[in-house]
């Protein structure tokens, strides 16, 4: 399947919308800090960003911040699309899994071995948000049943939909054919069965992913692995002897108002991370504007002190 992936992708055509396995990456070093490529691909008549995203492994938002300027719902035939495929890695322990929400997306370090696997994820919605900080798997189940809090049950309820006790499992069960508890109470990385949410504030806290990332992950996470939840819109990263940097939009009650807060974060980041970024002549102009397009793709924001 991937390597006809591939063959698609060379010739710009989409992939069938059956998903596709996660992007898996070696680590040749403990100290890589950024992974994958950024690939154009031409859109076809028919297609949506949407499409594109479910397609190649990606979240609608960050399809979409990847892409200002085009249509997410008619790109237009021909229209040339970037698939935000490079990643820098978050600041974050190195094992289990790693989850950044501004970004909507999962980091998983399997044990033992020098390599990460990273999907699209949805994340809580505001009033919902997602928690912040370390925990571990506490529990796992396959074919799970559903059974609403009486939270969401109230919720829906005042929209006039009245909620079952319990949604026993099948297609249209909210937490697809897997679950992983986390020792967060009420906290659950979950499959779905409404694959349009992965990479959105859709949810009531929990993470939700595609059935196919989720039916990958759950075999290889045992009960008690790391789970660590960051919020970090800017990411650093050194790669081939230059200094990166990546830029998502903050989430709203984690996030800067302005521009003038979004550029002192900046320079905050930079203060706290001085180990990495001493010995390089910054680019202010190349900051300002990445701070600015917040597009989630790595740039080069500084080189050696001569080079530039």
């Amino acid at each position: 399947m991937k390597l006809l992936q591939r063959w698609l992708v060379a010739l710009g055509m989409a992939v069938p919308l059956c998903g596709v396995q996660a992007a898996d990456y070696p680590l040749a070093t403990s100290e890589q800090q950024l992974v994958g490529e950024v690939r154009v691909l031409k859109a076809r008549y028919e297609d949506t960003l949407a499409d594109l995203a479910d397609a190649h492994g990606f979240g609608f938002n960050e399809i979409v911040a990847a892409n200002p300027g085009v249509d997410p719902w008619l790109p237009g035939d021909g229209t040339a699309i970037t698939l935000p495929g490079m990643h820098i890695l978050p600041d974050a322990p190195r094992e289990g899994i790693v989850i950044n929400l501004p970004e909507y997306r999962m980091y998983f370090y399997p044990r033992d071995e020098q390599r990460v696997s990273t999907w699209p994820v949805g994340i809580g919605r505001e009033g919902w948000s997602s928690p912040i900080g370390q925990t571990r798997v506490a529990r796992k189940e396959a074919n799970p049943s559903w059974y609403p809090p009486k939270s969401i049950r109230e919720e829906h309820a005042a929209q006039g939909e009245i909620l079952p006790a319990v949604v026993p499992p099948g297609p249209d069960n909210p937490m697809g054919p897997y679950k992983m508890n986390l020792a967060l109470s009420g906290y659950v990385i979950h499959g779905t069965n409404k694959s349009f949410g992965i990479g959105m504030r859709v949810s009531h806290g929990c993470f939700r992913m595609n059935n196919q990332d989720v039916t990958e992950l759950f075999p290889q996470v045992p009960v008690g692995t790391p789970v660590t939840i960051v919020n970090q819109p800017y990411k650093l990263g050194v790669m081939d002897g230059k200094l990166y940097l990546e830029v998502h939009t903050p989430l709203d009650e984690h996030g800067f108002p302005s521009v003038l807060d979004k550029q002192a974060a900046i320079q905050q980041l930079l203060q706290e991370r001085n180990e990495l970024v001493s010995g390089f002549r910054l680019d202010w102009q190349k900051i300002r504007d990445l701070v600015f397009a917040e597009e989630g793709v790595p740039e080069v924001i500084g080189e050696p002190y001569g080079q530039f």
